[in-house]
């Protein structure tokens, strides 16, 4: 059972009545991931264009404006290609998962901290995305993860990723101590407290 020491701003949110069955962090450093099998290319090509965009926007002395429009493009094809892969090890080294006897907590946030808390009487359904004999992705619910974010066609958006523990050592026990919290959950002696 793996138990990280909990910063005080995460032991707070633990009530007394609940016990910490696990805590970990997501997988450190840079982490590639499935949808960069589409990204990568696409930032390659954005870039790419933004910076001989510019670059041929210089060597022709054209005017001032033209110099500043393309700009905005390359530092976004910038981030696109380098800048996304630091701001999300930023993320998840600021991020921690505890499952207690009585909710899963996902703590994280880039810049606020943001609270995800799941009782696990009403645990939506869960699923394990394993990564090699141990590592893995518990997702709880279902919904869209889309790589792109969040886009906006006339009045539709897609929905939000579900929650989840990604990218966890041991994701398969992890998943074991969940249920195995619920199945307490449910026992005569729990209901009866």
């Amino acid at each position: 059972m793996s138990l990280l020491t909990l910063p005080p701003e995460i032991s707070r949110l633990i009530t007394t009545r609940e016990r910490v069955l696990w805590s970990g962090r997501p997988q450190q450093g840079l982490m590639l991931r499935s949808s960069d099998v589409a990204l990568i290319p696409f930032s390659l090509m954005w870039g790419g264009f933004a910076i001989f965009w510019e670059s041929s926007v210089v060597r022709s002395g054209a005017p001032f404006f033209f110099r500043l429009w393309g700009i905005p493009f390359m530092v976004i094809g910038l981030y696109l290609i380098v800048g996304r892969f630091f701001a999300d090890a930023w993320q998840r080294r600021k991020t921690v998962y505890v499952v207690t006897n009585e909710r899963v907590l996902i703590v994280g946030g880039l810049l606020n901290r943001s609270v995800t808390s799941l009782e696990l009487r009403t645990l939506p359904e869960m699923s394990l995305s394993l990564v090699g004999s141990d590592k893995g992705t518990l997702t709880f619910g279902s919904g869209s993860n889309a790589a792109w974010g969040r886009f906006r066609f006339g009045n539709q958006t897609s929905p939000p990723p579900p929650p989840q523990f990604e990218a966890i050592p041991d994701a398969a026990k992890v998943m074991a101590y969940i249920r195995d919290a619920q199945a307490a959950l449910l026992t005569p002696a729990a209901r009866a407290s």
